[in-house]
């Protein structure tokens, strides 16, 4: 019984941004663990390659892949509409990871710029969750978990929209977790700081604005995705069944840095 509360078998998993980085790693913890992994990305070809590599690794869980555009609400309602294809008896994880960025000083931001940034980083998220509610809320104990960001608790060099979206991601959190607690639908989310993927490689590769990451996180040392995924997935699993409304920062103590 214990051992049961650190596995998801037979639970069906909605991952977006699935199909590289941080996404593409929860995708792999959660069918590692045993759920069923329904994965949404933008990019078709990326997605069907990915979702053959997750299905010959995992040949005993069901593997689905959509190309989809978040921040577009036809794309939204599609999604749901096919994860109700693939879960016939409800949805019981969400994991809302995808995300964007274009880093400006304020003043030069266009509004198409900053408003395409919300459109994906925040109300992607708050209309999935919304539109899957009715999926989630069909058993005892569900879970979302919203991928945000140290922007969106400290000031860092990711640029104003970035940070807001993430903030105010931070904060649906808390309120959805309040909110929903009654329907047995978990929420929290996660916080990382820099984690080495695709997106983070430009600026890291700068020696000397590598050497001010690095000062700046006590561990010394950027992140893996892999570790991330590891604390959306304990979010996930029963035995986090008790923990709602919370952030993890994933930022090898980036947060708690001090002089």
């Amino acid at each position: 019984m214990a051992m049961n509360r650190w596995r998801l078998d037979g639970q069906i998993a909605l991952v977006t941004g699935a199909s590289a980085g941080i996404g593409l790693a929860i995708a792999r913890e959660l069918l590692g663990l045993g759920a069923d992994a329904l994965l949404v990305a933008r990019d078709a070809d990326l997605l069907a390659e990915v979702r053959d590599d997750l299905s010959d690794e995992f040949p005993d869980r069901l593997v689905a892949g959509l190309a989809a555009d978040v921040s577009d609400d036809e794309d939204r309602r599609a999604i749901l509409d096919w994860v109700e294809d693939h879960a016939d008896g409800g949805l019981n994880l969400l994991v809302n990871n995808a995300g964007g960025n274009v880093t400006r000083a304020t003043v030069d931001y266009t509004e198409d710029e900053w408003r395409g940034i919300f459109e994906t980083n925040l109300f992607s998220a708050f209309e999935l969750s919304r539109y899957a509610h009715p999926l989630l809320s069909r058993h005892a104990s569900s879970a979302i978990v919203n991928v945000g960001s140290v922007s969106g608790i400290a000031a860092v060099r990711s640029g104003a929209p970035y940070g807001m979206s993430k903030a105010a991601l931070h904060q649906l959190t808390r309120n959805l977790a309040a909110e929903w607690a009654e329907d047995g639908i978990r929420v929290n989310s996660v916080a990382p700081w820099y984690i080495r993927t695709r997106r983070t490689s430009g600026p890291l590769s700068d020696p000397d604005y590598y050497e001010e990451v690095i000062d700046r996180t006590p561990m010394r040392r950027i992140g893996e995705p892999e570790e991330v995924a590891a604390a959306v997935a304990f979010l996930c699993l029963p035995a986090a069944s008790y923990v709602t409304g919370e952030c993890i920062a994933v930022d090898g103590g980036f947060l708690r840095y001090g002089f």
